[in-house]
């Protein structure tokens, strides 16, 4: 939960952070990463305490990061939203030009969640973000409620993400024109039925799909 103040590894953020202009050509591998220590002032060492699991681990703290930092640019606007759609409606985007210099290692990142060993992870992380969407939103409570609202909006940025990353043209335009369509949507989407149980199956069939399509996608 996103309850706990995320507090990451300093080392590992440096060495994440000038990795970003490494895995565009070696992609998320120790390559990449040991550039970036090598460049932020670590050895190769470090890369192994910070990512024990290597890359994997690495991706994990990139979709942390960038959660993060979506929460604080939310509630750093001037002006924030008073309707709750148009408030998620903000958050979706606000991640989402976050990650848009990366997107290439987010493209590649996706690719390898897709794999199976990854799939309980890539749907925790999917998780994490719709969670952390919901909360900057003011909806804590942990009625029935609290999964029905995570599971519809876990589909529909799940299926904003491959929009935004099938839209070639630079910006966010035709990703905007998505989202708001399928935000009119949302009330239409199934409920989850068993609420603790299910919101982790729910979530990990969402993810799969997204990362299965994705591998398809861009392994031809």
């Amino acid at each position: 939960m996103h309850d706990e103040q995320f507090q990451p590894d300093p080392v590992a953020v440096a060495i994440l952070r000038a990795s970003m202009l490494h895995v565009p050509f070696d992609g998320w591998g120790e390559a990449a990463l040991v550039a970036g220590a090598a460049d932020s002032g670590h050895d190769a060492a470090a890369v192994h305490t910070a990512f024990p699991r290597g890359a994997i681990d690495a991706i994990a703290l990139h979709s942390r990061l960038a959660d993060q930092s979506m929460v604080e640019a939310f509630l750093a606007l001037p002006e924030r939203p008073e309707k709750v759609h148009l408030t998620v409606r903000s958050l979706v985007l606000l991640r989402l030009e976050i990650a848009q210099p990366d997107k290439d290692a987010v493209r590649r990142a996706l690719s390898l969640l897709a794999m199976p060993a990854n799939a309980k992870l890539s749907a925790k992380l999917l998780y994490e973000t719709v969670d952390s969407m919901w909360r900057a939103a003011g909806q804590r409570d942990t009625s029935f409620s609290f999964y029905t609202k995570r599971g519809s909006l876990a589909a529909v940025y799940s299926a904003t993400v491959l929009a935004w990353l099938a839209d070639n043209r630079g910006n966010l335009d035709g990703t905007v024109d998505f989202l708001d369509r399928r935000l009119a949507d949302i009330a239409r989407i199934p409920k989850i039925t068993k609420p603790v149980r299910s919101v982790i199956s729910a979530g990990e069939r969402i993810a799969n799909s997204l990362m299965l399509g994705l591998a398809k996608r861009h392994s031809r």
